[in-house]
């Protein structure tokens, strides 16, 4: 390839594809190892794990962590949260697993729910807020089952607390004063930040311009090929000062711009290695949570892999095409089925709602090797 062009450099379909592939580490068995380290490693790497609380099958983020790390038990995820202090959880798109190494990244968050809290604590007080911090720091990290003095309220929300703390809590959390030190569950125990951590001194807020470098950097790390779309989900606002990052490193020739097949206008970038060194194919049998990286952008994943995911947890269910908690299964590189799997925990068993072919799926080709990643599924669900 040229040295530098504002041509863009042409990719296929497959190519993108085995390049993304290949940057979420889904391309290799085991790519960050095994044991309790490999567990914050893969989350320093993928740059966040998304959290859920639905828990018809594992959660997503113990499932996203086991895609990757095939030794993975849940275990490790407490060691690097309570433990280690490796990892954190604060709001990336979502509610998700941070590396610890990158808090200096939010802080600029938090100080804007500091000054500006969204609509959604309106009803916290800063009465309420001193409350529940004074609580903790005079006795100790607590969850919202521990506070048994709260004047019940009705709930203003299906997912809303009748314990007005629990608000306060969380807006607490939201402004970085207190930390999720650890998780059982969903129940989330809350500890003042700088007590969690240890810190001598706290970290020093990035700038602007660090923070947007940084979800550049994060982006064509865990991605490859990157759009201000995939760089910026569910946070448009950051798009003008990625937009001028992404011209600064083109004239350094940090970056080259890509044309993928099919994209029509869409823009991508990628790392000058990146496009010099193109897998020709992906291995492997993934069965992926609908949280996944791979799938949470739902245009990114038409776009690389023509496959169009439901999630269907909210739909009707005379509604639903692929189920209740439809799991897209990656086979070599194409989505070729989507499962809709169900924890029977009282008999230890996964229970197949339904299984529908998609893509260039074929049950002569897949279904043997489809079954044994189903079995090594069943076995971690109810494993330690």
């Amino acid at each position: 390839m040229p040295e530098h062009s504002l041509t863009p450099f042409p990719l296929t379909q497959a190519q993108a594809r085995h390049i993304w592939l290949r940057a979420q580490r889904l391309d290799t068995a085991g790519p960050f190892g095994s044991g309790a380290d490999a567990t914050p490693a893969a989350i320093a790497h993928l740059g966040y794990v998304q959290i859920d609380t639905i828990n018809v099958i594992e959660r997503c983020h113990h499932h996203i962590l086991w895609t990757r790390i095939p030794t993975y038990r849940r275990s490790h995820l407490h060691q690097a949260q309570t433990i280690d202090k490796t990892v954190f959880e604060y709001w990336t798109h979502a509610l998700s697993y941070v590396p610890t190494d990158d808090f200096r990244f939010f802080i600029a968050d938090m100080e804007r729910h500091r000054k500006s809290p969204k609509s959604w604590f309106n009803s916290v007080t800063n009465s309420d807020l001193r409350k529940v911090v004074t609580r903790v720091r005079d006795h100790g990290a607590l969850s919202i089952r521990d506070i048994d003095d709260d004047i019940l309220v009705e709930k203003d929300h299906a997912w809303a607390s009748r314990k007005p703390s629990k608000r306060a809590l969380q807006l607490a959390f939201h402004t970085g004063k207190l930390t999720v030190s650890e998780r059982s569950g969903m129940l989330k125990t809350y500890e003042l930040t700088s007590r969690h951590f240890q810190w001598d001194a706290p970290p020093r807020k990035a700038s602007e311009k660090q923070v947007v470098n940084y979800l550049l950097d994060r982006s064509l790390r865990s991605q490859g090929v990157v759009s201000l779309d995939s760089i910026c989900h569910l946070n448009p606002k950051q798009k003008p000062l990625v937009r001028q990052a992404i011209e600064a490193r083109l004239r350094q020739k940090r970056l080259v711009p890509v044309a993928i097949d099919g994209a029509d206008k869409i823009e991508h970038w990628a790392c000058p290695p990146t496009v010099a060194d193109i897998p020709e194919a992906s291995r492997g049998v993934h069965i992926l949570s609908p949280f996944d990286p791979l799938i949470i952008q739902r245009k990114r994943l038409k776009l690389f892999f023509s496959y169009e995911h439901l999630f269907e947890a909210y739909v009707p269910k005379e509604k639903r095409v692929f189920g209740y908690m439809g799991l897209p299964v990656l086979v070599d590189g194409e989505i070729v089925a989507v499962l809709d799997l169900k924890a029977d925990r009282a008999r230890r068993e996964l229970l197949l709602q339904q299984w529908s072919w998609v893509g260039k799926g074929r049950q002569s080709l897949h279904k043997r090797l489809i079954e044994e990643k189903l079995h090594q599924f069943e076995r971690f669900q109810f494993g330690p």
